[in-house]
């Protein structure tokens, strides 16, 4: 069982890399599709594309829709963490710097860790909790290094915190959806749900898909193909295998790779304090993932598969020497076969609990 469990978390963990890696080269496409699309118009359009292919999966695995007790979570995800959160995020980066998005928006998963301790009873790990707060230091520091330092609109600064504010209430609210439906079901219709919120848009999308070069449609595509559809359904995956303080955790890596990416594709090399605020972010994701308890400790001691078979057993009825159950009107049984049943019970746990003399079930 704990070679299983190791072998889930692994899987999870390794769901939750490529949702973070996507997530964090959506920030270079959503810059260059932001100069000729406008903060609404871009997100229906990626929620458009991956709302396609995320239907077009449920319609080829035959899934179907999720159960009604799903619902309300997926339609709280849906609108605000697919709609707001992509419109309020498109809209905070043309107002504030780089640096101050990323320190703002990073404080999202602060919020998921402190709201899914309280409305999904996770509770407050120590180690989860500074976890976060040596990431959320690291978040910080490279948001400084990389601000232009010019005066940021406090309209960005509050666009940015909601943002924050939808993500962290959309994943508490897929956790609970993730019980009774597949990681596919749930991302499917939760975009489809952000899709049909952001459909006052469609006026300025179809309006600009015309005047918008090749290049900035395809990212777009691209936001709607992997960002949007491929990595929400590996982090819905990796969401109902681990808790939602967890995974939250995970997306501080994502300004540390935005960092190393615009190293590699623009040539930007990032200062040592960059690097040593990037370094601060992963040490604090490790620290938060670290710690967890084997399923052998955390399973009450005394009660083991095997202790529930004779209580079973025991409370079917009495028994016949060959074990085969005694009928009520099969009359009484001769004395010396009474007594060896009698034996063979003292060896049966009584459903009432152990007797004197042996093991605790």
């Amino acid at each position: 069982m704990v070679a299983g469990k190791t072998r889930t978390e692994a899987a999870a963990l390794a769901a939750a890399a490529v949702s973070v890696v996507l997530w964090a080269s959506a920030f270079v496409s959503i810059r260059s599709a932001g100069e000729h699309y406008s903060p609404g118009a871009m997100a229906l359009g990626r929620l458009g594309v991956g709302a396609l292919v995320l239907c077009a999966a449920l319609l080829l695995r035959r899934e179907g829709l999720p159960p009604r007790a799903a619902w309300p979570g997926i339609a709280t995800s849906g609108v605000l963490w697919f709609g707001g959160y992509m419109v309020a995020l498109n809209w905070g980066e043309r107002l504030v710097d780089a640096g101050t998005a990323a320190m703002v928006v990073n404080v999202g998963p602060v919020l998921v860790a402190l709201l899914a301790g309280r409305f999904l009873k996770e509770g407050f790990p120590p180690r989860l909790m500074a976890g976060i707060t040596v990431s959320f230091a690291g978040a910080v520091t490279v948001g400084l290094s990389v601000s232009r330092g010019g005066g940021s609109s406090p309209l960005g600064v509050v666009l940015c915190l909601l943002a924050a504010a939808a993500y962290a209430v959309g994943v508490v609210s897929q956790k609970p959806a993730l019980r009774q439906a597949s990681p596919l079901q749930v991302t499917a219709f939760g975009c489809l749900i952000g899709c049909v919120a952001c459909l006052p848009f469609s006026g300025q999308l179809l309006a600009q898909v015309g005047d918008a070069p090749l290049s900035a449609s395809l990212n777009v595509v691209y936001l709607g193909l992997f960002p949007t559809a491929l990595a929400f359904c590996t982090w819905a995956f990796a969401l109902s295998r681990t808790t939602a303080g967890r995974m939250g955790s995970t997306t501080y890596v994502v300004p540390v790779l935005v960092v190393l990416m615009s190293w590699l594709a623009l040539d930007e090399v990032p200062a040592l304090i960059t690097l040593a605020g990037g370094l601060l972010c992963l040490a604090g994701v490790a620290v938060s993932r670290s710690g967890r308890t084997s399923p052998a400790a955390r399973r009450p001691r005394g009660r083991t598969e095997g202790a529930r078979g004779p209580r079973r057993r025991a409370a079917t009825g009495p028994r016949t020497a060959h074990g085969e159950p005694s009928h009520p009107l099969a009359g009484r049984r001769p004395a010396g076969e009474e007594a060896e049943s009698a034996g063979l019970a003292a060896d049966v746990p009584s459903p009432a609990g152990p007797s004197k003399g042996q093991p605790g079930a």
